[in-house]
């Protein structure tokens, strides 16, 4: 058993000390690239930590309840997540596409409405307008279903590309009613209001939670860092946790975090610390 962080803030050491002491009304809910999956070039490839399902298997069995949220489609997230009949995650809730999309391990059953009329839109648009701008080699598209992501991780210079493309990305988003969602080298049309906050405000209202862990590790989180901390505003006690990249520089998740931990492995030894001690 390790040595449990503390968190930095008052509100942080709160949220933990709740949480180790009414874990059966309890909430860990976790991004999935970035936060239980290292960040790879190819998303395709992305997979958990090693360390990580055993350390849900242990925690989550203790707790009210455990989800995962992301920008993935659910479908996508619980293959590569390895969460299908996994021992001890039989509870476990996938939200997928930011909450338009849920599975649930107790059912194995994937619920997902129609997307947005403007993705299908923008999706046909994508390919000319990208021609147009010249986008820089390396730059590639990733389509969610509910979501069309643009990623400039491979291009030879990562930030000039994101900074390129992001202006007329947001002009053909407001185009289609959508809303672009800046990330770390990628940049994201989806629904205005189709976030994490969106999606973990109402799950937690769904299980009546009580404390709740949320960890992330980019931009797209800070919606449900805001959703838990409105919670704590309201008296309900909550810890927000950072996964960031060694050495990497200061971001607007890190500066609002409550604890920050070093990538998934990070994340895997919080949540195996957590159980150990519940």
């Amino acid at each position: 058993m390790g040595t449990l962080p503390v968190p930095v803030t008052a509100a942080g050491r709160t949220g933990l000390d709740a949480l180790l002491a009414r874990p059966s009304h309890s909430v860990v809910a976790l991004d999935f690239d970035g936060t239980l999956a290292p960040i790879v070039a190819d998303p395709t490839e992305s997979r958990p930590h090693p360390a990580v399902l055993p350390a849900l298997a242990r925690l989550a069995p203790q707790l009210r309840a455990v989800a995962v949220i992301t920008g993935r489609p659910a479908e996508t997230a619980v293959a590569y997540g390895g969460f299908e009949g996994a021992a001890g995650l039989e509870h476990l809730t996938v939200l997928g596409a930011y909450g338009a999309e849920r599975w649930d391990a107790a059912t194995a059953r994937l619920s997902s409405p129609p997307p947005h009329p403007g993705i299908d839109r923008v999706r046909a648009e994508l390919p000319d307008l990208l021609r147009r701008l010249e986008a820089p080699q390396g730059t590639w598209t990733e389509d969610k279903g509910y979501a069309l992501a643009v990623h400039t991780r491979r291009a030879a210079d990562p930030a000039r590309a994101y900074r390129w493309l992001r202006e007329p990305l947001a002009d053909l988003a407001a185009r289609h009613e959508l809303h672009l969602e800046p990330g770390r080298f990628v940049l994201e049309i989806r629904p205005a209001g189709m976030d994490k906050g969106t999606a973990l405000t109402a799950f937690l209202a769904e299980c009546g939670a009580g404390p709740v862990l949320y960890a992330g590790d980019d931009l797209g989180d800070i919606p449900a860092f805001e959703a838990v901390e409105r919670r704590r505003a309201a008296g309900e006690p909550g810890l927000l946790v950072c996964s960031t990249d060694p050495g990497e520089e200061v971001t607007e998740l890190s500066r609002r975090a409550d604890l920050t931990v070093v990538g998934p492995d990070g994340v895997a030894d919080l949540l195996a610390d957590i159980a150990a001690r519940i």
